[in-house]
């Protein structure tokens, strides 16, 4: 399980991540598992680790008054998955994080990352490039929600995501881009004919 995690982490820096790092790593990098369905975070909790996934897929969502699920994060292998607001202010979540599928995965809480950002240069590269990463991503998507009409916020979710529409419904990627289920058939049934 560590393996995957240390090839994620060789990705960001170019200095090779040191056995004495690994050890390091290891003990703040917790193993945890989820049967799907079940929750890693609930609403109304303080988010207190983030979870690195290893194997399987994770949804980040709010449930509105109506009892409506609107997906605001969706996860597989390789993702980072957590309530990040929650896990700074260390106040209540809004949201529910749970396993779409069974997910093996890292946990880790803000303490460690802290100290990991000050000993470990090749994970202090990995927070670095993975915050402004985020950042333009949620940019774009702030941009296509407010912009772009449903078949192009489709057509872009798309293209940054492909290993998206193999592991989630119509559903799901439905609301996460903001739209019915129905409208998202329409889209799908107009872009095959084109």
């Amino acid at each position: 399980m560590y393996e995957a995690f240390f090839n994620y982490l060789e990705k960001f820096s170019s200095e090779p991540v040191s056995e004495d790092e690994k050890v390091l790593l290891k003990k703040a990098l917790i193993p945890a598992k989820l049967r799907k369905r079940q929750y890693f975070l609930q609403a109304g909790d303080q988010c207190k680790n983030f979870a690195f996934i290893v194997k399987g897929a994770m949804r980040q969502y709010s449930v509105d008054e109506k009892g409506t699920e609107h997906i605001v994060r969706l996860g597989v292998e390789d993702w980072w998955m957590g309530d990040r607001e929650s896990w700074v202010m260390l106040t209540a979540s809004i949201y529910n994080i749970d396993a779409w599928e069974d997910t093996e995965m890292l946990l880790i809480n803000r303490a460690n990352t802290l100290e990991l950002i000050k000993t470990i240069a090749p994970f202090r590269d990995m927070i670095q490039q993975l915050d402004e990463k985020n950042n333009i991503a949620n940019q774009r998507r702030l941009t296509s929600t407010i912009s772009s009409n449903a078949q192009k916020r489709y057509t872009e979710f798309i293209d940054c995501y492909p290993e998206l529409l193999q592991r989630f419904p119509q559903h799901i990627i439905a609301s996460y881009l903001g739209i019915t289920k129905d409208t998202l058939s329409r889209i799908r049934r107009q872009l095959l004919q084109e």
